[in-house]
């Protein structure tokens, strides 16, 4: 066991912040997704209109992008650490003002509506505008350069298994027990995961003296991205595909209306992606994308899509869910790509702001995928729409392939 833990596929493992790391992750990202989870069926149960579910993702993203930018500049110059800390407090108060405003919600919602509901989602999405290129550029202090691909898998896969746990458990317990616990557990594993990542020891990251101003500063990092096609590349593919190929905002409507699966089966559809990608993270763990990793990513992304449109048309539950488990294998391949070359591409000093890039190209593009998806169901009809977006993730894949040559010949062997 002791040769098997310590063979490559381990090796970032071994460093001990990471480990603290992986634990932030995981507690985090389990009271997030539980939450998302919560809210849309609490937020469908209140309303019944497909609109508002898509509204969610639209008040998140607002203040996301709104901060991103400006987070990023402040996290190449101060320590990372704190930052992700100190936002994390954040999240505590969101999940807090859930639990009160749930715990008479007949009273709260009869004199205020859903309005609390919203604003504490705008909250998180402030919180998550900042949290986002904070964790990948503090991750980038915590392992050496020759372990940024493993980190990045081990990453994903710690996401991956939280993300299983983490909307499965907040559907059960909110199905059998109700919102109170269901928030209740939220709360709890959000201050969990702010202990965790006080237990990281990291010195302040090498800060290259300069007189820019902020706004000079920020404009030096879109540049970057923007010069770097390799970047621009997989920020792009995965933007589109996610903003039109994601029919997770919808779920709660697929489960209810179409699958009559309840909150308990909510749950099940949530996680069942992250399933799949767990499993793509483990097998990635010992055969990283590192060779002819451009095709890899253009045949993930569109394998992706074609589960999308499967989803779409299935009435099945048990179909629906093995096509969602696929999307998040093929996701999970993108993610991992996308994640290494950021950290391979940029200079430590510059992390900070090209992960704020990312984070408006892909955080934004999953709740502006929410928002659009909302928009598009209600025009065109959920199904239609769910197949729409799949067409569209297509259409973006061979784009793409044609329009950027680095990207489509990158392998990551050489930069390593």
């Amino acid at each position: 066991m002791k040769s098997w833990l310590s063979g490559e596929a381990f090796a970032v493992i071994h460093v001990k912040n990471f480990r603290f790391f992986l634990l932030y992750r995981i507690f985090m990202t389990m009271a997030s997704l539980m939450q998302s989870v919560i809210v849309g069926w609490q937020i469908y149960a209140l309303s019944h209109n497909v609109l508002w579910l898509g509204f969610i993702g639209l008040a998140e993203v607002v203040p996301q992008v709104g901060i991103s930018l400006f987070a990023g500049h402040y996290i190449d110059l101060h320590n990372r650490r704190k930052i992700v800390n100190y936002t994390t407090l954040l999240l505590i108060l969101s999940s807090l003002i859930l639990l009160i405003y749930s715990s008479n919600a007949a009273y709260f919602s009869a004199k205020y509506g859903i309005i609390p509901i919203f604003a504490t989602i705008f909250l998180t999405g402030l919180a998550r505008g900042i949290l986002s290129p904070a964790q990948v550029a503090l991750m980038g202090q915590l392992v050496p350069r020759n372990l940024y691909a493993n980190a990045a898998t081990w990453n994903s896969a710690n996401w991956q298994v939280a993300a299983v746990l983490g909307p499965a458990i907040g559907g059960l317990i909110y199905g059998f027990w109700g919102i109170v616990p269901a928030y209740s557990l939220v709360v709890g594993l959000n201050i969990l995961s702010f202990f965790m990542v006080m237990l990281i020891k990291v010195s302040k990251h090498t800060i290259i003296e300069t007189a820019e101003g902020v706004f000079t500063r920020i404009r030096t990092g879109i540049r970057f991205v923007f010069k770097t096609p390799e970047l621009l590349g997989a920020f792009t593919l995965d933007m589109f595909a996610v903003l039109f190929g994601g029919a997770v905002a919808m779920l709660p409507v697929f489960a209810s209306d179409i699958l009559n699966a309840g909150p308990q089966g909510l749950g099940l559809l949530r996680a069942c992606p992250a399933i799949g990608a767990a499993l793509m993270a483990f097998v990635l763990m010992y055969h990283p994308p590192v060779k002819e990793t451009g095709k890899v990513l253009f045949i993930a992304v569109l394998g992706f899509g074609l589960c999308m449109i499967g989803f779409g048309l299935s009435r099945s539950f048990i179909l629906s869910g093995i096509l969602l488990i696929l999307s998040g294998a093929f996701d999970n391949i993108s993610v991992v790509i996308r994640g290494t070359i950021l950290q391979l591409f940029t200079p430590d000093d510059m992390r900070g702001r090209v992960a704020s890039v990312n984070s408006i190209f892909i955080g934004s593009s999953n709740e502006l995928g929410a928002f659009e998806s909302g928009v598009a169901a209600r025009l065109m009809g959920l199904v239609p729409s769910v197949v729409f977006g799949g067409i569209m993730t297509l259409v973006v894949v061979f784009t793409t392939i044609k329009v950027n040559k680095p990207l489509r010949k990158l392998s990551l062997k050489s930069k390593m």
